[in-house]
């Protein structure tokens, strides 16, 4: 009868997992305690629907990452690199959960009454250029995108990270035409020049 591979017990070996258990754990909290205003005081002007299948692509993406079949041998590195496993695995999910999350918080309470899963503009909305909005006209793409690949890193197996991210792609790219055709009917000119000299969601590339 053979003998079973013991488990890896190093703390290296949990330390990815940690980081993305950690991340997600932030992430959570950033909408389950932002301050909610009443639903009275933003009623809808516009609604743009079709961002719902973006937001499906997306959670496609993940679902096709964490799903058993895709996950790889605990304690693994990704790819089989020794580079990318242990420690050094671990800064990298990280950081980039660190990076993603924080831009998340910083977009969304930005936003304040105006953030909203599909594409939608409210009463008094405002074109909100500073801040992370700034750097990119998506930040909250950004940093969805960034967990997506950390949470790939962490757990997933290289052909499942690159599919998934081809359908977060997709599902991001619905989400923000969705949002642009709502935007430019509310600002017309002013989004445009706005979506002139900042890119979509990429800091420093695709600038229209």
């Amino acid at each position: 009868m053979p003998t079973p591979t013991p488990m890896p017990t190093s703390p290296s070996t949990y330390a990815p997992l940690v980081a993305f258990g950690l991340g997600w754990f932030a992430f959570a909290a950033v909408f389950a305690f932002r301050k909610r205003p009443p639903a009275a005081d933003s009623p809808t002007r516009a609604r743009d629907r079709s961002s719902w299948w973006g937001i499906g692509l997306q959670a496609a993406s993940f679902a096709l990452v964490w799903s058993k079949p895709s996950q790889r041998p605990f304690g693994m590195p990704f790819g089989g690199l020794s580079i990318l496993g242990g420690w050094p695995l671990t800064a990298l999910v990280a950081i980039l959960m660190a990076l993603s999350v924080g831009l998340v918080m910083r977009a969304v309470a930005r936003l304040g009454k105006q953030w909203a899963f599909a594409a939608q503009v409210v009463e008094d909305h405002a074109l909100i250029t500073d801040g992370p909005y700034a750097i990119v006209r998506n930040p909250i793409y950004t940093g969805m995108v960034g967990m997506f690949v950390a949470s790939g890193l962490a757990i997933g197996r290289p052909l499942q990270l690159v599919l998934g991210l081809a359908l977060m792609s997709a599902g991001t790219y619905v989400r923000i035409k969705a949002e642009e055709r709502v935007l430019r009917e509310a600002f017309g000119a002013e989004y445009d020049a706005y979506a002139a000299r900042v890119p979509a969601v990429v800091p420093g590339w695709g600038r229209r």
